[in-house]
């Protein structure tokens, strides 16, 4: 049974700063167990490539063998549903505090390219499902313990839609990101 969320520690997280092993993994999430001559033509890399990334992440515990595969063809699972981190661990860790920033650029770069292909196919798509889905952003003035919060109840509002569609032939896999970035004086600044 997969675990819904999983705390990155310093080992998992430099594990997981990647290319192909955060790829593997996200792939794995999103289409289900696989095995890793499955993945390897879906990620256009080599199956030994693959075997060897999908050990070092069953190494800390993001993927597993499903112990359905025959002979050698083992079929790998996510562990989890998604994973989070707590900047604040790896204070004074200066290759996982690089790890935590290589990861979360990457997944910034993965989003922009998910927000592009909505955008390049939006006007294929039916007027309700338009109207559902995009961007908006909007602007808060909170403390530290506010935007935690804030952060908390979001992720509750997300955790009771989870599976709302599920058996409805007209529901869809949708992304839900969030983010909360500072607004400081210098990005005023740097726009005036």
């Amino acid at each position: 049974m997969t675990t819904p969320i999983i705390h990155l520690d310093a080992a998992a997280l430099r594990v997981l700063a990647h290319p192909l092993r955060s790829r593997l993994l996200s792939e794995l999430r999103l289409h289900g167990p696989a095995t890793a001559t499955d993945l390897a033509e879906r990620l256009v890399t080599n199956t030994g490539a693959t075997s060897y990334h999908l050990r070092k992440l069953e190494s800390v515990g993001l993927v597993s063998d499903t112990g359905e595969g025959a002979g050698k063809r083992r079929i790998w699972a996510a562990a989890s549903r998604g994973h989070e981190m707590t900047p604040s661990d790896f204070v004074g860790d200066e290759d996982a505090e690089e790890s935590m920033t290589w990861l979360t650029r990457h997944y910034v770069a993965q989003l922009a390219d998910r927000a592009e292909g909505w955008f390049q196919a939006e006007r294929g798509w039916p007027r309700e499902w338009r109207d559902a889905l995009g961007y908006g952003d909007d602007g808060v003035v909170v403390t530290a313990e506010q935007a935690t919060a804030m952060g908390k109840e979001l992720m509750a509002v997300i955790d009771r839609y989870r599976n709302a569609g599920v058996g409805d032939p007209d529901a869809r896999r949708v992304l839900v990101s969030t983010m909360a970035l500072p607004v400081h004086a210098q990005f005023e600044e740097s726009r005036s």
